[in-house]
């Protein structure tokens, strides 16, 4: 059975799961250490599944920064889990809002952001190729937009 849990003070981030969701290491580094970070494990000393990264933005609002599910564990609903416990985590915690962005190209996020309640509020054109050195495709598309979600808790 997995569980989710908020990562220790004294432990490393996932580096490695992190980059799946955020390709620049200078990106992630650029948020990590000021977010709240959350681990999806089947039992304490195996591998993680997964992980997701809550960063406080403005009174009230909180983003979710980042959110990865390992290669060989997609498919089977995790992703879902994550985000699910990442909106009620936010709510715990006494926020109003929780924002999230995703890729013009990543289709399967924006399907899965909408069914867990997130709204789309804006797009920030150009926002990949401003932010990244190295251009990001996804099936094919270039990735190039940052869509703006959010959901009232």
């Amino acid at each position: 059975m997995e569980y989710i849990r908020a990562l220790a003070l004294n432990e490393p981030h996932p580096v490695d799961l992190l980059l799946l969701a955020d390709p620049e290491i200078e990106v992630v580094k650029s948020y990590i250490d000021r977010s709240l970070c959350f681990v999806m494990e089947r039992e304490q000393g195996q591998p993680m599944i997964g992980v997701y990264a809550l960063l406080p933005t403005r009174p009230q609002t909180i983003e979710l920064v980042n959110i990865a599910v390992a290669e060989h564990e997609q498919g089977k609903g995790y992703g879902r889990q994550l985000t699910l416990h990442a909106i009620v985590t936010a709510a715990s915690l006494g926020y109003k809002t929780i924002e999230v962005g995703t890729g013009n190209s990543s289709l399967l996020q924006l399907g899965l952001y909408q069914k867990c309640g997130f709204r789309i509020v804006g797009v920030d054109r150009d926002f990949f190729p401003r932010h990244y050195v190295e251009p990001i495709y996804e099936d094919g598309i270039p990735c190039r937009d940052m869509i703006r979600m959010e959901m009232e808790l």
